[in-house]
């Protein structure tokens, strides 16, 4: 009991490792790229106080070219009055350039906020500068960064390109245009404006590179559990069913011949010690059946339930040279699953089990034919059939049911092996 316990905590987080190494691959880590380095959080709104000081010191930083109108302010010989509502008005402009930078960079939208917060930049650039002196022109600068940092191209392009012809007009009504204030100005706004257009088209490509990535991610681990489900209903059916038959024989063989009856409990002892190994190894996402394999196990299970089964004589080539390991494993586990539902629903006597490998118009195929004599029907699109179909269809493959030649059930699964096709004749044959 305690190996048991102890296999299990050891297998556990191996389980979760297969959806977990799909998350990490396709998202990495918050705040490196996929190779593990610290990456600037472009595009990203802080998740912490730091993340935020960090993103405020470097907008911040370039705030150091208000140091004009802040030397204005001091030694510019204005009235209280004037100083008081140029202060106030610096402090406003400079607390809605902030949250506009701050905020709407990495937003692809230009709602109501967005234009009453530029415009409201637009009105304290040019009351300031038209009240108080040429260094205030300098603010048509920041409102052409933020018309790059919020507003979509072409937009953003014609409102920097008005800006600039703005802060012509205003500085040759302030004299800035005569004291060559104004004409330096013109290269750092259009320069800055469509700068920022550069950055902000950046940053929204990177937040759609991060939101396919989470897609990624997400459809990753859907497929990683969409695989294991399939995995444990084809390996859990086929071993509890061949448990219950071997139960039942054991039962009924008890009373009279209880040294059988003793073999047949250690039968099931060994088919749940095998079902325990092949789902940890899909839960680790490792298992990958092999078609030999499963055509041995598939004799025993027919065997057990009293069918006769008919399988490819011993020696004779089965596997074409060269048949890659997803087909193969896509065969087996069609092997399985129709062996599996032969024992459980077909009431058979005989099961034929076929390799057939065909060349046709469309190319060469491995065909695995696996038909009974029992009652037969029109198959239902089960969880089985449904993850037989869904393999199949992953490696270029089919999947056919129909009825016997006679009577009974016949499924064909089909897999391509990429030879060039010659004509539409069986080349080879199982038994």
């Amino acid at each position: 009991m305690d190996s048991d316990r102890e296999d299990t905590a050891r297998d556990r987080p191996a389980g979760r490792s297969s959806a977990e190494r799909a998350l990490a691959a396709a998202l990495p880590a918050p705040g490196r790229d996929p190779q593990g380095h610290r990456i600037f959080m472009m595009g990203r709104p802080p998740r912490n106080r730091r993340q935020a000081y960090s993103k405020m010191l470097w907008i911040g930083i370039w705030l150091a070219f208000l140091g004009a109108p802040v030397e204005d302010l001091l030694s510019g010989g204005h009235t209280i009055g004037f100083r008081f509502w140029g202060w106030t008005g610096l402090a406003a402009f400079v607390a809605l350039y902030l949250r506009l930078v701050f905020r709407q960079i990495s937003r692809g939208n230009e709602g109501r906020t967005v234009w009453t917060i530029l415009a409201a930049l637009f009105v304290i650039a040019t009351t300031l500068s038209l009240a108080l002196d040429t260094e205030w022109l300098v603010l048509y600068v920041y409102v052409a960064v933020a018309c790059g940092a919020a507003l979509r191209l072409p937009l953003a392009a014609w409102a920097v390109l008005g800006l600039t012809c703005v802060l012509v007009a205003v500085g040759l009504a302030t004299g800035g245009a005569d004291a060559g204030f104004a004409p330096g100005l013109l290269i750092p706004a259009l320069i800055g404006g469509f700068a920022m257009t550069g950055v902000r088209q950046l940053v929204l490509t990177t937040v759609e590179l991060r939101r396919a990535r989470a897609t990624v991610a997400h459809l990753a681990a859907n497929e990683e559990r969409l695989r294991l489900a399939r995995d444990l209903h084809d390996l859990l059916g086929h071993s509890l069913s061949l448990i219950t038959l071997k139960s039942e024989l054991a039962g009924r063989m008890l009373p009279a011949e209880p040294e059988q009856a003793a073999q047949q409990v250690k039968d099931i002892e060994d088919v749940s010690r095998q079902a325990l190994v092949d789902v940890r190894e899909a839960v680790s996402g490792y298992r990958r059946p092999r078609l030999l394999g499963e055509l041995a196990g598939a004799q025993v299970a027919l065997t057990a339930a009293g069918i006769t089964p008919v399988v490819p004589a011993e020696g004779e080539p089965l596997l074409p040279d060269g048949l890659p390991e997803e087909r193969e494993s896509a065969l087996a586990w069609s092997l399985r699953e129709a062996v599996t539902n032969v024992v459980r629903h077909g009431g058979a006597r005989r099961c034929a089990i076929e390799l057939v490998t065909r060349q046709t118009l469309d190319g060469s195929f491995l065909d695995l034919v696996v038909e009974d004599d029992g009652v037969g029907g029109t198959a239902l699109p089960g969880n089985g059939l449904t993850g037989l179909t869904e393999r199949l269809v992953a490696v270029g493959g089919s999947l056919e049911t129909t009825s016997g030649r006679r009577s009974g059930f016949r499924l064909r699964a089909r897999v391509p092996l990429g030879a060039p096709s010659v004509g539409g004749e069986p080349v080879g044959s199982g038994a």
